[in-house]
């Protein structure tokens, strides 16, 4: 299914997105990528090899000046998607032209549904953070089959098309960076449990990829591992339950910030924070707080701005007939305690 990088092209990756990130911008084509097998987070199989780093520029609006209404089709709105959401808006009101944003509440059906309605009223482009990335295609399909320009943005879909970018982060790079800093806060010993987000999601997948190649590589143990579907409470539940086993547990790889909120939270309840380091991904600002208090060891900045602007640069781009990128490349970049204050004014 969805396999990601060797663990020698993720250090190099890593190494690159962490010397050239920046916040928000317009794609310019940088080189032909190393694609990943369909589904992985760099450009599914068929789509365009070329790929681009995305960096703060102007907005790119319609050259013929049509006010374009662009339909956005949510998975959910949380605290991290709402923050994509705002660089949506944002970038839209700089470029001129207008959004309509739904959520599904995690419901693939009611996507499909709310993404056929975009096509009937013939929006002039559409962006899509899918429920589930392995079951995208009727949706691609539907507006494709309309002529509608259309970008995926966070979540790339299992076998997406070329003619059809993917705005967002390579996925598996956000595990590899907070599996190695655990690792380091470590000594590269003990036992590691992994809090899955969404199984259907490739960022879940390419994540929990990431915390196991570099737990192998040093010579750490993953003894537990279960899906929390992104959501804080699950996070909370599983590792009370992983608590009672009574396994040794010396470090939660998280593969976002809300379900190590959660883990965090159980820890405190048992008296055993002080004995486990909790990594998570996103940077929120709730994971900010929670790194300055000592009580998260390490996140991972995923600039949700960032993919939302680059989303609509991309989508009216492909409105002029330009040419877009298979991959546009929103950096991670690493966050440890003596970095909150920094990213927290991202």
């Amino acid at each position: 299914m969805k396999h990601g990088l060797k663990m020698a092209g993720v250090a190099l990756a890593a190494s690159g997105l962490l010397a050239g990130c920046g916040s928000t911008a317009a794609p310019t084509t940088t080189g032909s990528g190393s694609g990943t097998s369909a589904g992985g987070s760099t450009p599914a199989a068929g789509a365009p090899a070329a790929s681009t780093t995305y960096t703060m520029g102007p907005a790119i609006k319609p050259k013929d000046g049509k006010q374009l209404k662009i339909g956005v089709a949510f998975p959910i709105l949380d605290q991290f998607l709402q923050n994509v959401a705002d660089g949506i808006k944002k970038r839209a009101a700089d470029a001129g032209v207008t959004v309509d944003i739904v959520s599904a509440e995690e419901n693939a059906a009611t996507q499909l549904g709310q993404v056929e309605n975009f096509v009937a009223q013939k929006v002039d482009g559409i962006l899509i953070i899918p429920v589930d990335t392995d079951a995208a295609a009727p949706m691609t399909q539907k507006v494709t089959g309309a002529n509608i320009p259309l970008a995926y943005v966070n979540r790339n879909p299992t076998g997406r098309p070329d003619g059809v970018p993917y705005v967002g982060s390579d996925s598996i790079v956000a595990g590899t960076l907070e599996m190695t800093e655990l690792a380091k806060q470590l000594n590269n010993k003990g036992n590691v449990a992994i809090l899955i987000g969404d199984p259907a999601n490739e960022a879940a997948v390419q994540r929990t990829k990431g915390c196991k190649d570099v737990a192998q590589k040093v010579g750490m143990t993953v003894v537990l591992e279960q899906a929390g579907n992104w959501k804080r409470d699950k996070g909370l539940s599983i590792t009370e339950n992983w608590l009672q086993s009574g396994k040794q547990i010396d470090a939660i790889c998280a593969n976002n910030d809300e379900m190590a909120l959660g883990a965090i939270q159980a820890l405190k309840n048992a008296n055993k924070l002080s004995s486990v380091k909790v990594g998570g991904v996103d940077a929120t600002a709730d994971a900010l707080k929670a790194l300055k208090a000592g009580e998260l060891a390490v996140t991972v900045f995923q600039d949700a701005k960032g993919q939302g602007a680059g989303g609509i640069d991309a989508i009216v781009q492909l409105y002029n007939k330009e040419k877009v990128p298979g991959f546009v490349n929103v950096p991670y970049q690493l966050v440890t305690k003596d970095k909150a204050d920094e990213f927290a004014a991202k």
